[in-house]
């Protein structure tokens, strides 16, 4: 498997540190991620088991989920100055990212619960390249789920899938079978076959009308609406069982800064 973090500092410090070798630094240090925010925790026990790897020790971090306030540390080493100050900026920049994601998905889903307490808030898989395995990982720490972690693992039938095949035949299958309607007659026509019915760009009474029908006719189904203002949130909640969503993936970084320091 490849090891993303190889990537990441690479990418970064393919060779040396020019600044380091200039200044002469040598020896042991601290190095100490803090946030300037609030926020939600994600991913920093991924990069404390890097670090591991590379022989520095970690002297705390947050867990998932942990709720975090402006001052608190987000990650704490101490090894070989050399290979923190290569680590710093990466580590940094990788956790106001992910801690971002799992903030924003954390508001999202109290929004929703506050109107519907059984409501998933589901994440799409529109990640950024070379991100997914992480940003998922931040959806679940904020309290969200998974829409699709990839087109390997689950069925979705699109619009687009039904622009190609035309007319669906009796459609049997291990995985639960999403159904995307172009219509509301196509709706109605695949509810039975359909274990989810993904109903994009509907208003709230839209749904409200349309919801009990296709219940109605298959008591099994879910109901997931995509395509909305995360602020409507609230306004959707109520008529449907899944909400999707990109949005926590394009959060705004969380401020944070980091403390390097000789031992």
């Amino acid at each position: 498997m490849i090891d993303l973090f190889e990537l990441y500092f690479h990418e970064d410090c393919p060779y040396e540190d020019e600044s380091v070798e200039l200044l002469g630094i040598k020896g042991k240090g601290t190095l100490k991620i803090v946030s300037r925010e609030t926020g939600v925790c994600a991913c920093a026990d991924e990069l404390a088991e890097h670090y591991r790897k590379k022989g520095i020790k970690i002297l705390n971090y947050l867990e998932d989920g942990k709720k975090f306030k402006s001052g608190d540390t987000i990650l704490e080493a101490e090894g070989n100055l050399k290979l923190l100050f290569r680590l710093w900026r990466v580590s940094q920049t990788f956790l106001s990212l992910m801690c971002a994601i799992a903030e924003k998905t954390a508001s999202l889903v109290s929004a929703g619960k506050k109107e519907n307490p059984d409501i998933i808030i589901a994440a799409t898989r529109k990640t950024h390249p070379g991100a997914r395995l992480f940003e998922l990982k931040a959806v679940r720490a904020g309290g969200g789920d998974i829409h699709r972690n990839s087109l390997s693992d689950s069925i979705q039938i699109s619009q687009n899938h039904l622009e190609v095949v035309g007319e669906l035949k009796k459609l049997r299958a291990m995985k639960k079978i999403e159904i995307e309607p172009r219509s509301r007659e196509e709706a109605l026509r695949y509810v039975k076959a359909a274990d989810i019915m993904l109903l994009d760009h509907l208003s709230p009474a839209e749904l409200r009308k349309i919801g009990p029908e296709l219940k109605q006719l298959n008591p099994k189904l879910e109901i997931a609406i995509g395509g909305i203002e995360v602020e409507n949130i609230p306004y959707y909640a109520p008529f449907v069982d899944i909400i999707v969503v990109s949005a926590p993936y394009y959060a705004n970084p969380l401020d944070m800064t980091t403390v390097i320091l000789k031992i």
